[in-house]
């Protein structure tokens, strides 16, 4: 059944009428060269791609974009680093005009430690209150810079530096840290293995690591994943809503609650990236789960928002064909049934 069904995503992902959806899947799923004529003609034709006229329409004089052009609600830096993440994923490198003006928008405000400041106003005025760090702050703009080819860059590897002083014994990174302590760990931000580790720090962390050429096959990105593949829990709905929210489909919201949503995709792709085998049990069955959501036609369907379907697939199916069945992938964690809020046994 699988491979009737992968003879039949092909033609309905090159029908998209995305340019540069059908030049991503020319180049990492049937590997055509840079000089491929087909490629090389939807290199002129992605400069008319909606999702990337729309956000160079949309910046800013000084290199930045404001929450109400991406339909996002947070701060500058945080919404400039979304659009660089999304100009990212679609192809555009550091030698576009509207990827570089950004970026240096970025650096402009990046601090002399290597990190980015806080966001503040309401967004952070509540559970984040009394706060003095949280790895979110250089790990999101650190990820659009990464994204977009400039993870080698000497100002983005002093922010890896930074995020890798803020990184936990056990491996994970912590909510904050609020005068002088660790900052608390909400249930849906839970670790099966770190005390005061957060899921959604931990990933912002992990992803920036990802996107280094060699910071990604290292200790610290593979002990992040392992701690992240304890969470074992499968949830459908929220399968490929990464992808979503970075081609434009689902709003950006939150700053803590980030990667609020637990996505099997973007795990799989950490897989790969990171170096993780199916040779881990874990992976195995991550990798079972995504080829069971795949729909009779070949595509991956995302049901909240259909229109990104055809996205979603390209992705899950590039993470399927770079997962490597064996590699040298060491795996530490015990396999321990997850529970965001565990029950707790009553004294009386």
């Amino acid at each position: 059944m699988m491979e009737r069904k992968g003879s039949l995503w092909l033609p309905l992902l090159l029908a998209d009428p995305s340019p540069c959806l059908r030049q991503l899947v020319l180049r990492d799923l049937l590997h055509r060269a840079d000089n491929d004529p087909e490629v090389r003609e939807l290199d002129a034709l992605s400069e008319s791609e909606p999702l990337i006229t729309s956000l160079c329409a949309s910046q800013r004089d000084d290199g930045s974009w404001v929450g109400r052009d991406l339909e996002a609600t947070s701060d500058t830096i945080r919404t400039t680093a979304l659009a660089l993440a999304r100009l990212g994923y679609m192809g555009c490198g550091s030698e576009h005009d509207a990827v570089r003006q950004g970026a240096a928008y970025l650096y402009t405000q990046q601090q002399p430690d290597g990190s980015w400041m806080l966001p503040s106003g309401r967004e952070v005025s509540t559970e984040h209150e009394g706060y003095s760090m949280m790895p979110l702050q250089t790990a999101l703009p650190l990820r659009g810079l990464a994204m977009c080819g400039y993870a080698e860059d000497p100002r983005s590897e002093n922010a890896y530096e930074w995020l890798l002083a803020q990184r936990l014994e056990d491996g994970a990174w912590p909510t904050g840290v609020a005068s002088g302590v660790y900052g608390y760990v909400a249930g849906y931000r839970r670790l099966a293995h770190s005390r005061w580790g957060c899921r959604s720090n931990t990933t912002g962390a992990l992803v920036c690591l990802a996107h280094h050429s060699q910071r990604c096959r290292k200790a610290p990105a593979r002990r992040a994943l392992d701690l992240l593949l304890g969470r074992e829990t499968r949830e459908r709905h929220a399968l490929g809503y990464e992808i979503a929210r970075l081609v434009g489909a689902e709003p950006t919201r939150g700053f803590l609650t980030f990667y609020a949503r637990f996505d099997s995709g973007l795990l799989l792709d950490l897989c790969w990236r990171v170096g993780a085998s199916t040779q881990d049990d874990r992976v195995a069955d991550l990798v079972s789960f995504v080829r069971e959501a795949q729909g009779p036609y070949g595509l991956w369907e995302y049901a909240p928002r259909p229109q990104v379907s055809r996205w979603v697939t390209f992705d899950m199916l590039r993470s399927l064909s770079r997962l490597d069945r064996e590699t040298d992938w060491v795996a530490l964690e015990p396999r321990t049934p997850f529970q965001p809020y565990p029950s707790r046994h009553r004294r009386y």
